[in-house]
């Protein structure tokens, strides 16, 4: 029997590299800065091989400009950083949010503030990842625990991207990051890839940001003779700025409403043994490993667990997360910070509902004994 040759031992950030172009990505733009460098160096020695156009650029403010700027001639395009980096990209994010070009931002956490740990991991941007960039702006977090996971969530970025028009974030940790792990890819042979919606080059009086009903205006071809304004000042239909009321009104709810219009599409969680959990332990990323272990072990010991895991980080999964909750006396939030996600968990509990953070941020993975014995400490003090 011959092996099977679709079966790969990959690192996680060459098999987000490898997801990206299997999802059509054919331009990279970034500068490198551990512990994410590896997807670019992956990118530099495949993208050539399809046709596609790699590009270290001077900094991390020009590698999201040289992103956002393919991305609006027509190409499926991608950038990959860590924290200090991923700080920098924050305006530029912000032009790609309101001008509504499809990108894709990697940002592989590692220990901060500053300079922080380069080579250790944390989960310390959640928050930055939500708020980051000024103004209100819709924001798209995927946030995969495994190689596989980091694979199937690129590909889900791009798609999400191209499908909303709007910027998608990857947020996974330095231990993700480089974990290598097999990985069968026929698992995504069949994987259907989205690509965005273009205007009829035959459109007349074509309006680059009019609503066609679903929130998401058709763009235009570069070529195709439309005559597109693309501006970071709010604007009007026709892309032009404006301050009235109305239609400024028109374009925001437009804007932030298009994410929530299309949840369905958006939302993915992994929710394990919460039909009939006392304790719901909510976890992301490396953590979410460590917790479904101590998931298992809370219920040796008879102790009625679950998890809740949301790979879409934001938006938050209000509606499943109420529902795997509602009936739990003890929520637990394990992070790799000082607590970022347990605040929007707290927001959504309901009255009876406890809830409690298991915080290590220095420079370690947290481990399911950990989570174990925070569970112990907080139910014998019920």
């Amino acid at each position: 029997m011959s092996a099977n040759q679709n079966l790969q031992n990959l690192q996680g950030n060459h098999a987000c590299a490898l997801a990206a172009i299997r999802a059509g990505c054919r331009l990279y733009a970034g500068y490198p800065i551990t512990p994410s460098s590896e997807i670019a160096e992956s990118m530099s020695a495949e993208l050539p091989k399809v046709g596609g156009v790699f590009v270290q650029m001077e900094d991390e403010i020009a590698s999201m400009g040289a992103v956002i700027g393919a991305s609006a001639g027509g190409v499926k395009a991608m950038t990959a950083t860590s924290g200090p980096g991923f700080s920098l990209k924050q305006e530029n994010l912000g032009y790609a949010a309101l001008t509504e070009i499809p990108c894709v931002i990697v940002n592989v956490m590692r220990g901060g503030p500053s300079t922080g740990m380069p080579t250790r991991p944390a989960q310390g941007d959640i928050m930055q990842a939500r708020w980051g960039t000024h103004g209100d702006h819709p924001t798209l977090v995927l946030a995969p625990w495994s190689v596989e996971e980091v694979y199937a969530e690129t590909i889900r970025a791009f798609n999400l991207a191209e499908l909303l028009r709007t910027p998608v974030i990857i947020l996974f940790d330095e231990t993700i990051g480089h974990l290598v792990e097999t990985v069968d890819l026929t698992h995504f042979l069949d994987l259907e890839i989205t690509d965005r919606k273009w205007a009829d080059s035959k459109t007349k009086g074509f309006k680059p940001y009019a609503d066609p009903g679903d929130g998401i205006p058709v763009m235009a071809r570069p070529g195709d003779g439309h005559r597109v304004h693309t501006t970071g000042l709010t604007h009007g239909e026709n892309g032009f700025p404006t301050q009235d009321a109305e239609l400024v009104a028109q374009f925001m709810s437009r804007l932030l409403g298009k994410i929530e219009k299309h949840r369905d599409e958006v939302e993915h969680i992994d929710v394990r043994h919460c039909d009939d959990a006392d304790v719901v332990i909510v976890a992301y990323g490396i953590t979410a490993r460590a917790a479904h272990r101590a998931v298992g072990m809370l219920r040796e010991q008879g102790v009625r667990a679950g998890l809740f895991r949301p790979l879409t980080l934001w938006p938050f999964p209000e509606a499943a997360f109420k529902a795997a909750t509602g009936h739990a006396d003890l929520v637990l939030v394990p992070e790799m910070n000082a607590g970022q996600l347990i605040l929007e968990v707290e927001r959504l509990v309901s009255e009876k509902t406890r809830v409690a953070g298991v915080n290590i941020f220095f420079g370690d993975p947290i481990t399911p004994q950990q989570i174990v014995e925070k569970a112990e400490v907080e139910l014998n003090d019920e």
